[in-house]
């Protein structure tokens, strides 16, 4: 098998296409649409990668805007994951018109490849990434069966082959307490905004005794309907993050116990609400990481292994959990720029957003070329997964 001559043939396809494939990320940057409501992009996408020769399933896991789109058949069976919802207010600002259009491409690259290599590739659209952890409802759903190995790239600041993702938790927050005339009558009052703000400063004094790697944060969405009213309502959402899914459990205890000295202090009801679609912490497969390394640098882009590692949470994290795969980052803006900021959403859909496109789908596409046509490779995936979620590697 002669593996350069494959790779040269999936870049020179992604190349062929490199117009529709930046074309396709600016029209989604163009129209953005929040978790769960990405009728437009996956439809674009759908349509564009069915056009191409693969066969396309949508809905999956009874989410309308999730899709899968596979060619080839039999194993090993590798997955490229296209992310494509976009933040409320700030449109694409952290760049997953990126993330789809580099998952298609890199769908396309490895079709051409298909030929001389014996398995298959899937692109699998994943709506909902922000928040609401739409991968997590798809593993529910036993969409990502039968897959040997799973991987994206996401826009940011810097290249980057490892992630380092937090496992996230999400807590809706209400107080109910009682209307009164905050004057005339402020005696008669439960205040559920003064319970919310005791909770908000035992937060922040928590912080000082959590680990350095943690996070809690949050905004208050209800905090009543006049100064003269005394608030009979206030809500809030919170994220709660930390490095391992073992500590997150601890701390969301913790955060439980701020908040019901709101309610202790107040007299308010308190009422809490987490996410069931909970992220976990990433697990980023080693092996398959090198083999993404030495074709990101083929592509120009050369990442140290002692790379500085970013802090945030995906929900590529569970899917890590149930097979190999990794997270690897793509720069489209300076280190200066915020992510989930509007100066980010327009690096999004400048030049270096679209090289990005196009460099990552040719990192991906023979990244899984390797994957398909090295067994050694996927045996030391394999052997690293489980050693990694043996019962020992995970409460550590």
């Amino acid at each position: 098998m002669d593996l350069p001559a494959l790779k040269q043939r999936a870049c020179a396809a992604i190349d062929a296409d490199r117009d529709a494939l930046t074309d396709l990320s600016l029209r989604i940057h163009a129209n953005p649409e929040v978790a769960y409501c990405e009728e437009k992009a996956s439809a674009w996408l759908t349509e564009f990668i069915g056009a191409r020769g693969f066969d396309v399933e949508r809905p999956v896991a009874d989410m309308p805007t999730a899709f899968r789109a596979t060619a080839g058949s039999g194993e090993p069976v590798v997955a490229i994951l296209a992310e494509y919802d976009a933040l409320p207010g700030i449109g694409h600002g952290c760049g997953h018109n990126i993330i789809a259009a580099s998952a298609a491409g890199a769908g396309i690259g490895v079709r051409a490849a298909l030929d001389d290599l014996a398995g298959t590739v899937q692109v699998v659209g994943t709506p909902a990434e922000e928040v609401y952890g739409g991968k997590v409802q798809m593993i529910r759903a036993g969409a990502f069966g039968g897959i040997d190995a799973a991987m994206m790239v996401h826009p940011g600041t810097r290249d980057a082959v490892v992630a380092k993702a937090l496992a996230c938790a999400e807590l809706t927050v209400e107080y109910h307490g009682r209307e009164a005339h905050a004057a005339a009558q402020p005696e008669n009052g439960i205040n559920a905004l003064e319970a919310m703000i005791i909770a908000y400063n035992s937060i922040n004094s928590l912080r000082q005794h959590m680990r350095r790697s943690a996070r809690v944060h949050g905004v208050i969405t209800d905090g009543g309907a006049a100064p003269n009213i005394v608030p009979g309502h206030s809500a809030a959402s919170f994220l709660v993050r930390a490095e391992d899914d073992e500590y997150l459990e601890e701390l969301k205890t913790r955060v439980v116990a701020c908040f019901e000295a709101g309610a202790h202090a107040t007299g308010a009801a308190l009422e809490l609400r987490w996410n069931p679609n909970q992220y976990a912490s990433m697990n980023t497969n080693m092996p398959l990481a090198e083999a993404f390394r030495a074709n990101f640098r083929a592509i120009g882009r050369d990442v140290p292994v002692d790379e500085p590692r970013g802090l945030g949470s995906t929900d590529m994290g569970n899917v890590s959990k149930i097979m190999p795969g990794i997270h690897p980052g793509i720069a489209i803006a300076p280190t200066e720029v915020n992510s989930h900021s509007p100066q980010f959403a327009e690096y999004a859909a400048s030049d270096a957003g679209m090289a990005a496109v196009i460099g990552a789908a040719k990192a991906l596409a023979m990244t899984a070329i390797d994957v398909l046509s090295d067994g050694d490779l996927r045996a030391r995936m394999r052997e690293e997964f489980d050693r990694s979620m043996a019962p020992a590697a995970v409460s550590t």
